[in-house]
C-alpha cells in the first residue's frame, strides 16, 4: 500500500496546501493530495475560494523536482484538465490521478487521457463510468461501511483504488486500520491511503525504522 498526504504534512490546519507542508511530504517521500482551482489564467493551489497568492501548480511540481511521487489531484473547476495536463507532461510527472470531478467533467477528462478515478462512498455506491477510468476514489462519509473483500474485487478487476482515512472526516482511524489490514493485497502498489497522518500510517502498517 502507498501513503500519500493529505494536503501537504502539516501539523496545524492554516498550513494545509502551503509550500513548507508539500516540501515535508515530498522530502519524506510521501506523494500528496491537493486541491487545484484556477485564477487569471493559473492553476494554483486552494481548497477554498483563491485570493491570488496561492502556491501555483508549476511551482508544486517544482517543488517535487523530478521525484515522481503520486499525486491526487482534486480539480475544482471544470475545464482545466488542458492546462493540467500540459503542466503534468512539461514535467515529466506520471504519476498522477484526478478525481471528484463533476460528471461532464469526468467525461472531458476521461476523453484527454486524464488518469481518471470514479468516487464511490456511502452516499454513492455505485461509480460513474467505472470502464472507463483508472481507479476508485473510495470514501466513507458517515461511516466505515464497506468490507475488505470490495478493496480486494475492485484489485483484482484491475483498477486502483485510493482509500480515504477516517481522519479526514473527523474519526478515529483505529477501526478502519485494523480492518485494512485485512486487505489481501495489502502489499499492492495500487492501493493507496490518502491522510492527515502519513507518518502514523506508515508507523501503523509497516512499523517503525
Amino acid at each position: 500500500m502507498i501513503i500519500i498526504s493529505h494536503r501537504g504534512l502539516w501539523k496545524k490546519a492554516e498550513e494545509k496546501n502551503k509550500k513548507q507542508a508539500f516540501i515535508n511530504s515530498f522530502e519524506l517521500g510521501f506523494g500528496t493530495e491537493t486541491d487545484l482551482r484556477d485564477i487569471k489564467g493559473k492553476i494554483i493551489i486552494s481548497h477554498d475560494m483563491p485570493k491570488g497568492d496561492e502556491l501555483s501548480f508549476e511551482e508544486l511540481l517544482q517543488l517535487m523536482d523530478g521525484r515522481n511521487l503520486p499525486l491526487a489531484l482534486n480539480i475544482k473547476a471544470d475545464g482545466q484538465i488542458g492546462v493540467i495536463l500540459e503542466l503534468l507532461t512539461k514535467y515529466n510527472h506520471t504519476n498522477y490521478f484526478t478525481f471528484d470531478m463533476s460528471i461532464p467533467d469526468l467525461v472531458v477528462q476521461c476523453k484527454a487521457g486524464a488518469n481518471v478515478f470514479s468516487g464511490m462512498s456511502d452516499i454513492q455506491p455505485l461509480p460513474i463510468m467505472l470502464e472507463h477510468v483508472r481507479g476508485i476514489w473510495l470514501d466513507s462519509f458517515n461511516s466505515d461501511w464497506y468490507q475488505t473483500e470490495l478493496v480486494d474485487s475492485i484489485l483484482t478487476g484491475g483498477k486502483k483504488v485510493c482509500i480515504v482515512s477516517a481522519d479526514l472526516h473527523k474519526r478515529n482511524t483505529r477501526e478502519q486500520w485494523e480492518k485494512l489490514k485485512t486487505v489481501k493485497q495489502i502489499d499492492s502498489s495500487n492501493l493507496i491511503l490518502c491522510t492527515d497522518k502519513p507518518i502514523e500510517a506508515t508507523e501503523f502498517f509497516y512499523g517503525k525504522d
